[in-house]
């Protein structure tokens, strides 16, 4: 089970299927009106109540995808959704583009050893479950080792990451 999927990812989905690339969102007349962009032509595919608790999620996507790029699958494709804000009239007004997310390159190499790797990935996963990251004496029963080894292990890795 993934993370839920945003009202600002659904819309973005909605666009796709129309064969649109942007989204524009102003505040018009106490609404927020969405409008699907397609080279120069526009045309709107939402509207929600100002006050509405739609509207409300729709802004919180917004700015928080202007803080930070969102990575989101949409219709099969990782997309990435960037959020510009400008002024218009007064309120903040939000122009989202939707690009093809980069494809790594499979020939590279990771930067760390297997040995390393399979720390990364138990440090990833005990983390997910236990929501904290191992001590080293969870490191050291996993693997084996003594605890003079995990502590170098864990100096290591850090000094190469």
């Amino acid at each position: 089970m993934g993370r839920p999927v945003s009202l600002l990812e659904d819309l973005c989905r909605d666009v796709l299927s129309v064969e649109a690339d942007a989204i524009d969102v102003q505040e018009k007349d106490r609404y927020i009106e969405v409008s699907a962009r397609r080279g120069n032509a526009a045309f709107g595919i939402a509207n929600f109540k100002s006050s509405g608790s739609d509207a409300k999620q729709l802004r919180r996507n917004l700015y928080a995808a202007a803080r930070k790029p969102v990575r989101a699958v949409l219709n099969g494709k990782l997309s990435i959704l960037r959020v510009r804000i400008y002024d218009s009239f007064g309120a903040d007004a939000f122009e989202v583009t939707i690009g093809r997310a980069p494809q790594r390159n499979a020939t590279t190499m990771p930067s760390f050893t297997a040995k390393q790797g399979q720390y990364l990935a138990f440090i990833y996963h005990y983390s997910k479950i236990h929501r904290q990251a191992p001590a080293e004496s969870d490191l050291q029963n996993y693997f084996r080792v003594s605890p003079p080894s995990v502590h170098e292990r864990s100096k290591r890795s850090s000094a190469t990451g």
